[in-house]
């Protein structure tokens, strides 16, 4: 049985936004990078509007993850803003409109606490991408684990770790190499960005953290490739790439599509259940949030 839900409503290069849901009630937005307008009619897709909407987690402040953030803040004033200090001083630097400057919802964390919204347990680690302060996210109902991998140069030790105790697995898999090298659209110094250690997972990359994770014993049932670069990357190639790298496995694979809200997906807790977190990892875990 299924303890929470994740539901992709757009994921590329153009905007990124999932919806996540508890049995209990509880709905949290993973970013907000598709336009406002699109948000609004993705959600009402699903029965649902922004005012019914718990908390929105921003892993980075680039636009394409966070470009509706003022225009829904300005229409939910006391809608709950998840954001490292950082990612939240740049959103309000770089905002056109009082929108973000103004919000009294803001919930600041240190990357590497925990908090919770609602039934959701949600833990964040820091991942290498040129933003302030960018992190990834684990959320937990229940022993049910989703892990969230978007935008980072290359997959860290402490990203997979955290990772690990995942059963669906949300990863960047940007790029394909080769359709990467062979673009005429973008300079040379935009490639190197793409490709550097703190730029954007490639298809094989993305192949290789899920191969790493499966072989260190983790109970991954699926994979979401998100973010999908639309000239340098096609669903076949990237879901190829894991499936080279991972021949045997019981892995369902997905790819997040830009235009169009992905399925339903039933994020459950792993049929044997590993054993309980060593102390240190509880540790890590602490209501507090801060305010502007």
């Amino acid at each position: 049985m299924s303890s929470f839900h994740l539901t992709v409503l757009g994921s590329g290069s153009a905007g990124n936004c999932a919806l996540v849901e508890t049995a209990d009630g509880t709905r949290v937005l993973i970013d907000a990078g598709l336009s406002a307008r699109q948000v609004v009619t993705r959600l009402a897709t699903l029965g649902l509007q922004p005012e019914q909407l718990h908390g929105i987690l921003i892993t980075h402040e680039h636009g394409d993850h966070a470009s509706s953030l003022e225009i829904l803040c300005r229409r939910c004033p006391e809608l709950p803003i998840y954001a490292t200090r950082l990612c939240g001083e740049a959103l309000r630097a770089e905002s056109r409109g009082p929108g973000l400057r103004t919000h009294r919802a803001w919930r600041l964390f240190q990357p590497g606490r925990g908090f919770h919204i609602g039934g959701l347990a949600v833990e964040s680690f820091p991942v290498p991408h040129d933003a302030a302060d960018p992190v990834g996210f684990t959320l937990r109902c229940g022993d049910a684990v989703l892990a969230v991998l978007s935008d980072l140069g290359h997959a860290t030790k402490l990203a997979l770790e955290h990772a690990r105790a995942a059963t669906t697995l949300f990863i960047e898999a940007n790029h394909d190499g080769p359709l990467l090298q062979q673009d005429t659209k973008r300079p040379w110094s935009v490639k190197q960005r793409i490709l550097s250690r703190h730029g954007h997972l490639s298809n094989d990359a993305a192949a290789r953290a899920v191969a790493d994770l499966l072989t260190s014993g983790a109970p991954l049932q699926r994979v979401v490739l998100g973010h999908l670069s639309r000239d340098c990357n096609q669903p076949d190639l990237a879901s190829g790439a894991v499936r080279a790298l991972t021949p045997g496995a019981a892995l369902e694979i997905h790819c997040a599509a830009q235009a169009e809200i992905g399925p339903r997906l039933g994020i459950a807790a792993p049929p044997v259940l590993a054993a309980a977190e060593p102390a240190a990892a509880q540790s890590r875990w602490t209501p507090q949030l801060e305010l502007f």
